[in-house]
């Protein structure tokens, strides 16, 4: 026996539509310079449809893949809905990588046309020799600056001033690819991850449940993750169908100016990586902001120090909410939300389950896997890689000979090591590569280090694994002091506060105080720049 059910396709289509008919007087607000510049979804569908017929004109067909490399704003927004609306591949380009993969993503994605900030012109003018398949680039902004070497190259508002606002939208199958990301590439060229309709659209669904970011059409949202990582987590896909308010930040990612932002505007949810959510949080040591608006910080990417979970919390009344996933899974994975009879535990214990990455989301199933092959016990103490499967979650990388150690019996490999709990809190103790193994022990590098930015005169702290000639690695701390403690702060701190924490042999073997801790290009501590920098360090006898 089978359903009778509609043969409905789940494409982004609707959701621009239901914003179109539902939402024409909410606001998209955008930060250009000092000023600010707003206009209403109804404009926004209205140009979207615009920049479809151009696109069409520039020779776009269905399956083509369009790049932008540029900074969340209004015109990357409607970018994101023309482009897979008409069929053809969104592939927002990580702005922060080398040159030598930023052409290299271009040319294996293939992509025909790159949408650029024009202030971020140089770098592509640098690379467009070697971009061998680009056929059109289209600078985000009125006029074409003089003396661009880019060529064919068109203004994005002279494009939309050509053709007129009704575009006939395709029928499209919910399995078609609606946009690519890669990943940041740690090790080797990066990887391809495509999107189709569906999991986009289940993935918005995702996003909009109660125990999960809740997004709904009463809140104003800030983005402040880039929109170029992971679709921005996938958020302007789901506030368009809600209809939420959104306030981009454009390249103004300072703690000033975002603090500046969430208060003029009375954001009420932002998400963004631990880094920049650290850097507020030292702003409002100094400086006064009513961010009082807020119901929520997501915080993801990384894990959050439990030290800047409960400073948020207690000295300003604000909420962190803690969340993980990957490139691969679109990337909504876990989020840590107490259950309702968690909300009766001391303090102490509600911050700890907080600092948790989290319950997997409804759509995402987990197991974790031992390095016998089995599956780890929910006992909050075995270690084991996390597997993920589910509906947005991808089966392969595009392209790529690499895929088939990533998968093991329809699960994804995350790469990430975790325990699990039997509430199901996953805690992520360490990349795989990033765990310190020292004499048939597992030491997590992420417990050091939060244990360590709790501190109050630690600003960051990353730990990582040096060779010993007895236990065969040994952890080194890499501490940042705080401005102000920086010629004061001590060794002998840092090992006193850590050792109620730990047994001894979980303590690092050294410290070294440097000036700050290398980042990835998304924001994350980029530990194989330290182990290159201390790859010959000598811990102390």
């Amino acid at each position: 026996m089978q359903g009778q059910m509609m043969d409905y396709q789940l494409t982004i289509t609707p959701l621009l539509e239901r914003a179109q008919r539902l939402f024409p007087k909410k606001e998209i607000v955008t930060k250009a310079g000092p000023s600010l510049e707003r206009y209403t979804y109804a404009q926004m569908v209205e140009r979207v449809e615009r920049l479809a017929n151009a696109l069409e004109k520039l020779g776009v067909r269905r399956g083509d893949r369009v790049a932008t490399f540029a900074w969340n704003n209004s015109r990357h927004l409607e970018i994101y809905f023309a482009v897979p609306c008409m069929g053809a591949v969104l592939h927002p380009i990580n702005l922060r990588l080398p040159g030598d993969q930023i052409a290299y993503i271009a040319n294996h994605a293939e992509d025909k046309v790159i949408f650029v900030d024009p202030t971020l012109l140089p770098a592509i003018e640098k690379l467009a020799p070697h971009l061998k398949k680009v056929e059109h680039y289209v600078v985000m902004s009125d006029t074409v600056p003089d003396g661009t070497t880019l060529s064919p190259v068109h203004a994005y508002e002279d494009l939309l001033k050509g053709v007129n606002a009704d575009h006939a939208w395709p029928s499209l199958s919910e399995n078609d690819a609606a946009a690519m990301c890669y990943t940041s590439g740690t090790t080797g060229n990066p990887k391809g991850v495509v999107y189709s309709h569906r999991a986009i659209y289940l993935h918005s669904l995702g996003l909009s449940m109660t125990d999960s970011f809740g997004l709904s059409e009463r809140d104003i949202f800030m983005p402040v993750v880039p929109m170029f990582h992971v679709l921005a987590w996938g958020t302007p896909f789901a506030t368009v169908m809600l209809g939420t308010n959104l306030v981009f930040p454009g390249p103004h990612l300072q703690a000033r100016d975002l603090a500046e932002l969430i208060q003029a505007e009375k954001v009420t949810l932002t998400a963004g990586v631990p880094t920049l959510w650290m850097g507020i949080l030292n702003l409002l040591e100094n400086e006064r902001y009513d961010l009082s608006s807020l119901r929520g910080m997501i915080v993801g990417g990384a894990a959050a120090p439990q030290s800047m979970i409960e400073a948020f919390e207690k000295k300003y009344g604000l909420n962190v909410m803690h969340a993980w996933g990957m490139t691969e899974m679109s990337p909504l994975g876990t989020v840590s939300r107490l259950k309702s009879y968690q909300m009766d535990l001391p303090e102490a214990e509600k911050f700890a389950i907080r600092a948790k990455q989290g319950t997997s989301v409804p759509g995402v199933e987990i197991r974790a896997i031992e390095e016998s092959g089995r599956e780890i016990p929910w006992d909050g103490k075995a270690f084991g890689e996390l597997q993920v499967r589910g509906p947005w979650i991808i089966s392969s990388y595009y392209n790529d000979e690499r895929s088939a150690d990533s998968f093991q019996d329809g699960w994804f490999r995350t790469g990430d090591v975790v325990t699990i709990d039997p509430e199901g809190f996953i805690q992520i103790v360490d990349r795989a590569k990033d765990v310190i193994k020292s004499g048939g022990e597992w030491i997590s590098s992420q417990d050091l280090e939060n244990a360590i930015m709790a501190h109050p005169k630690v600003l960051e702290a990353a730990v990582i694994a040096v060779a010993h000639p007895k236990w065969q690695e040994r952890p080194l701390a890499c501490v940042v002091p705080k401005p102000d403690f920086k010629d004061s702060l001590t060794k002998d701190e840092i090992l006193e506060h850590l050792k109620s924490r730990f047994a001894k042999m979980y303590m690092p073997d050294d410290i070294v105080f440097i000036d700050a801790v290398p980042k990835t290009s998304v924001g994350k501590f980029d530990k194989k720049v330290l182990r290159v920098q201390f790859k010959d360090f000598k811990l102390p006898d």
